[in-house]
């Protein structure tokens, strides 16, 4: 049933990667382009498993405030050697790094996000960067309201101040925003600061070699198959 109630949330604030668009697929296709003899699948899932460590070298002031567009160009320059292109020229490496502006959107995603944004105020939150953020949507045709970013707070998620400032922006309680996310960690942080949350399954994120549990509902978590789900569920015409 749609939920029409006074815990209707007024802004939805939407992980991005792995949530809205497909990272794993994307990076796939690229690398199998430029490097057909390669693992691409194996390829994708490293680049992506450097993200974390990453940014938990921001978090403990080892490096000042860095974007993730740097962050991804240092771990593939790491990445590149160990799968046997360490050969590949600075252009080609800077052009690959965009990889993650042209990241292609779930099939259910421009049309789930156009109806939620005629009913709600739609806005990204995303470790991605806003320039990042920014070409993506126009590649991928994302209608977003807002982009915000944890460059817009200086903070990485699942820094709380992510979280609220979103709320903080829109001038709102956090119990008005809802975060929109297909990873259990980002839902817990930000139910943590008064969020409502819903859960989007995405069990091919990591590949369809390599599928994803689609976790149960959590408690206080909407839980939609896709984004034309959670409209169906918000009661989105």
């Amino acid at each position: 049933m749609p939920r029409t109630d006074a815990s209707t949330p007024r802004i939805l604030a939407c992980d991005v990667f792995g949530t809205v668009v497909d990272w794993h697929g994307s990076v796939m296709r690229e690398i199998a382009a430029r490097a057909p003899a390669i693992d691409a699948a194996a390829f994708a899932r490293a680049w992506r498993a450097g993200y974390q460590p990453a940014m938990a070298r921001v978090r403990a002031g080892e490096l000042g405030w860095t974007r993730i567009d740097v962050l991804n160009r240092m771990i593939l320059d790491t990445l590149l050697p160990e799968f046997g292109l360490a050969a590949m020229d600075e252009a080609s490496r800077a052009e690959l790094n965009r990889v993650w502006q042209r990241l292609a959107p779930w099939p259910d995603a421009v049309a789930g996000l156009a109806r939620l944004r005629s009913r709600f105020m739609l806005c990204t939150l995303s470790n991605g960067n806003i320039g990042l953020l920014a070409e993506m949507a126009k590649h991928a045709g994302l209608p977003w309201d807002c982009i915000l970013s944890a460059e817009t707070f200086g903070r990485y998620k699942p820094d709380p101040r992510t979280y609220r400032g979103v709320a903080e922006i829109f001038d709102v309680e956090p119990g008005q925003v809802m975060l929109v996310a297909a990873h259990q960690d980002d839902l817990d942080a930000a139910r943590d600061c008064g969020l409502q949350t819903a859960y989007i399954e995405r069990p091919a994120e990591f590949g369809a070699d390599a599928p994803k549990p689609v976790v149960g509902d959590a408690a206080n978590t909407l839980h939609a198959r896709d984004l034309t789900d959670l409209a169906d569920r918000l009661g989105c015409p």
